[in-house]
């Protein structure tokens, strides 16, 4: 297909194409320009088994580690206990999970040192915390699922209510006895 014919071609069928159309049309152009799909097809991710033994995983990764912590907390016994958590969950970025039987917060943020090149900023004095860490079991792979993953209030009210019943009680409690108020059933009139 000479230049002349492909850019006619493209601007003919362009403009009537919806953008999975145009996807598709800009898709067969190139494999008919004989153009290998790995060249165009997103980069496989590495695997800890395709790197050397003494390979530092950190030279391949984009400091996963580096936007996040997570903090070990009580597990829940009660209903206002799961009321904490869900004040947790009522900020932004923020998710409880449980993994091997223990319950931790997970605040999605990351640390105000991370350089543009995934590297630390502060790396000569950087916190305990992250000098004990290695890549023995990090999330390299990204290969992570956990037992329990909360991340709205909503899912949590759900769980605690299957453990403890509904979370409203009957109407017959006194005051002192109900955790928060009932949810409002209108919206509020400014």
């Amino acid at each position: 297909m000479s230049a002349a014919l492909y850019t006619a071609s493209l601007r003919l069928v362009w403009g009537g194409l919806n953008h999975v159309d145009a996807n598709c049309f800009f898709l067969f152009l190139l494999l008919s320009r004989a153009i290998p799909l790995s060249a165009i097809a997103p980069p496989t991710k590495r695997r800890r088994s395709q790197l050397p033994a003494s390979a530092n995983l950190c030279d391949y990764c984009t400091a996963k580690c580096c936007h996040y912590f997570a903090l070990a907390i009580d597990e829940p016994v009660n209903r206002r206990d799961f009321d904490f958590m869900r004040w947790y969950l009522l900020h932004d970025r923020a998710t409880v999970f449980v993994d091997n039987d223990d319950w931790y917060l997970l605040v999605h943020t990351t640390c105000k040192h991370l350089r543009d090149d995934y590297r630390c900023g502060i790396y000569e004095t950087r916190p305990q915390i992250c000098r004990d860490y290695t890549t023995d079991e990090c999330e390299f792979e990204d290969d992570w699922c956990y037992e329990k993953y909360f991340e709205t209030p909503e899912q949590l009210d759900e769980y605690a209510d299957a453990l403890f019943g509904p979370q409203f009680p009957a109407p017959n409690l006194k005051e002192c006895d109900i955790l928060r108020s009932r949810r409002s059933t209108a919206l509020p009139i400014a």
